[in-house]
């Protein structure tokens, strides 16, 4: 594939069966969610209020859908542009959130170094992309003695390097993973079951009950949610990743395993981080930008402490890691 085509050619969005397979079951599953919220109100099985929370909640879902989905169709250069635009909209959520966007230098230093990092991965260069975590955390820390504020300075810096952490390294293993031919399918299942990994939870937790997980960082959270999410999340993702990887290492039973494990266990440390994060600030949500949901943090938490451990473990056992055999430097290489 040349690197137009995996950058901008769409013609080939559909050409393996798994994302054949995922897009269908999103569209599938979001119309039987619409039909049965409207079933249920007509038959009064629901409360007015309920009603309206369920209705905000599937519209919000359709244009994260589409948010998500059409990128990763249209072309690399598309979830590239998702996944820094999410990056960076999760870290101002997070700056309003800490007061850290009072401090411009804070701002402008994590800024620049997302940007770096997101380069990174849109010129596949690997080496930089290898080392743009300790030059990000350098510049940081650098930058910030500019303003010859030594006074909150070690907070300053803490909460900058926590964000650049979360929202621009963690995010950005998941938009290197473009660079490589399979990166339709191997997204949109991270997505789709890290997604699952959450409706799981709360079904499981609704169903069972039982004892709380951690009460005072996340009071709703069930060990019975958390164990059923385990189970069900690495039974689908396991069977969608068969599909992927099968004839190389990664398809055999043991790694199919593993990275559901990791998709599930570390998707529900995400969550708990930024629950954790709330509840410090005494805070319900980090904003208010999707009806139902809350904020963009509030939605994609899940993905970040589980992104960069699960790029790792795909990249270590892939033939020759992820994006073998496309074209490196496309950008700093001509």
């Amino acid at each position: 594939m040349s690197t137009w085509q995996r950058l901008f050619d769409f013609s080939n969005a559909f050409a393996h069966p798994v994302t054949v397979a995922i897009v269908v079951t999103i569209c599938s599953g979001l119309i039987t969610a619409s039909v049965t919220i409207r079933v249920l109100h007509q038959k009064q099985m629901v409360t007015p209020d309920t009603f309206r929370e369920l209705l905000d909640r599937t519209r919000s879902w359709y244009v994260l859908s589409l948010a998500m989905v059409a990128p990763i169709l249209l072309g690399a250069f598309w979830v590239w542009v998702f996944f820094l635009l999410l990056s960076l909209f999760c870290f101002r959520e997070f700056a309003r959130a800490t007061s850290l966007y009072k401090s411009k230098t804070a701002v402008v230093s994590i800024v620049i170094a997302i940007l770096i990092a997101y380069f990174a991965t849109l010129d596949h260069w690997p080496e930089l992309f290898n080392t743009s975590t300790a030059l990000g955390i350098v510049l940081i820390i650098t930058i910030s003695l500019i303003p010859d504020q030594p006074a909150g300075y070690i907070r300053r810096v803490s909460l900058s390097i926590i964000s650049f952490a979360l929202f621009g390294v963690s995010l950005n293993h998941l938009a290197f993973i473009s660079n490589d031919i399979l990166y339709r399918p191997i997204i949109l299942w991270i997505l789709i079951c890290t997604e699952l990994n959450d409706v799981f939870a709360y079904l499981s937790g609704k169903a069972i009950g039982g004892p709380k997980l951690i009460p005072n960082t996340s009071p709703n959270k069930t060990i019975a949610g958390s164990l059923g999410a385990i189970v069900l999340t690495t039974l689908v993702s396991a069977s969608i990743a068969s599909f992927i990887f099968r004839g190389t290492e990664l398809g055999r039973p043991i790694h199919l395993v593993t990275m559901g494990l990791l998709i599930s266990v570390l998707g529900q440390c995400g969550d708990l981080v930024i629950s954790s994060i709330k509840r410090d600030l005494a805070i319900k949500d980090m904003a208010a930008l999707i009806p139902g949901h809350g904020g963009l943090l509030d939605r994609f938490d899940s993905l970040l402490i589980m992104a960069p451990v699960l790029f790792h473990y795909i990249n270590y056992f892939l033939p020759d890691g992820l994006g073998a055999n496309q074209s490196v430097q496309i950008l700093s290489g001509l």
